[in-house]
């Protein structure tokens, strides 16, 4: 996956391309995409399976596309998996541990409070890296991987090991029916490194909107909502969501975010290789596709094995792209993350 032509050290000034911004869009190029990685728990939890609790496995796929979920097992942490996609991705690349400089690991469910568990993954790696974690929920990878873009484009540091995971599972609550089925565990890593002019974001904004966070939120187990006796009674622990509200508004931003870095890179829907979307719902998929003028076709789709997996999603779906020989060089890639916050990011990549 290394481009043979690119740099091994950080590339001087003129090779790193930082165009001005626009309103809330980007450019940033000279990075690119050693290595990728992935991992899910091996508990695969089918439909089938939660038709046996009282779910309809026929809703459950007319309705989001989701034929079956990963789930971890009871002594696996949100470290563990993300520590996993870690390994398979340093492996993949031949990329020594030794090598990374930084580690963003980009999760709504760490394992524990404090420390973050991007450290408990640097131990775990048996790294000396600085380590930080990055909380934008389904938008999550994105905002990860552009922040250690900044990084690795203004010379700061070499390799930069970027990590997506999430146990969603251990955030939903049994007795949502509607919630409950959509979410599977699972975890996504790249390493990145300086690269050629043309490679990385020619266009990207990421965006936030905080007014629409209660439409997708845990409300107890944080210092506005401690957890007590009371709470948990009332089950505000586990993930609630305004599932109509929040469909409606995935559609619309993808739209518009995705239509915003196209216009940038002066990109036609055409010339998309891949496209990459946040695996949240086959149907917010396929409306934001068609109305987009997207080709059905070139739409890389797992959600129907994994569930919506959160930050590790785009990682997740990037690496079995690129493992299936989808991804070639010069390909350009679309990307799109959304989720709670409400958060969102976007971008255009050149392989």
């Amino acid at each position: 996956m290394t481009n043979p032509d690119s740099p091994s050290s950080p590339p001087e000034t003129d090779r790193i391309v930082v165009a001005s911004q626009s309103r809330q869009v980007s450019r940033l190029t000279g990075v690119q995409i050693l290595a990728t990685g992935s991992y899910a728990p091996e508990n695969v939890v089918r439909n089938e399976n939660l038709a046996e609790l009282g779910y309809d496995a026929d809703w459950i796929v007319k309705r989001t596309g989701i034929q079956a979920r990963c789930w971890a097992a009871d002594d696996q942490a949100t470290s563990d998996i993300a520590y996993e996609a870690a390994v398979r991705c340093l492996k993949n690349g031949d990329i020594d541990i030794s090598e990374i400089d930084l580690i963003l690991l980009a999760t709504i469910t760490p394992d524990q409070p404090t420390p973050s568990t991007a450290c408990h993954v640097q131990r775990m790696l048996g790294s000396d890296a600085p380590a930080m974690d990055i909380g934008a929920a389904c938008a999550g990878f994105m905002y990860a991987l552009i922040t250690g873009m900044q990084f690795v484009a203004c010379g700061t540091y070499k390799r930069v090991l970027i990590i997506g995971a999430d146990l969603m599972s251990r955030t939903v609550n049994p007795k949502d029916m509607k919630t409950f089925p959509l979410f599977g565990d699972g975890a996504g890593a790249v390493v990145i490194s300086p690269g050629t002019a043309d490679q990385g974001f020619h266009s990207f904004t990421l965006g936030a909107d905080g007014n629409g966070a209660q439409l997708l939120h845990m409300p107890a187990g944080g210092t506005r909502c401690p957890t007590t006796p009371e709470s948990l009674s009332q089950e505000l622990q586990y993930l609630t969501m305004d599932g109509r509200s929040v469909f409606k508004w995935a559609i619309r931003t993808l739209s518009d975010s995705v239509n915003q870095v196209l216009d940038y890179a002066e990109i036609e829907p055409a010339d998309i290789d891949l496209t990459i979307l946040h695996q949240a719902n086959n149907r917010i998929i396929q409306a934001a596709a068609a109305d987009l003028g997207l080709n059905q076709d070139d739409v890389f789709v797992n959600l129907d094995r994994y569930g919506n997996t959160s930050a590790a999603s785009i990682p997740l779906a990037l690496d079995e792209a690129y493992q299936a020989g989808l991804i070639s060089p010069n390909d350009k890639i679309l990307f799109s993350g959304f989720g709670a916050g409400l958060s969102w990011g976007s971008g255009v990549w050149q392989w």
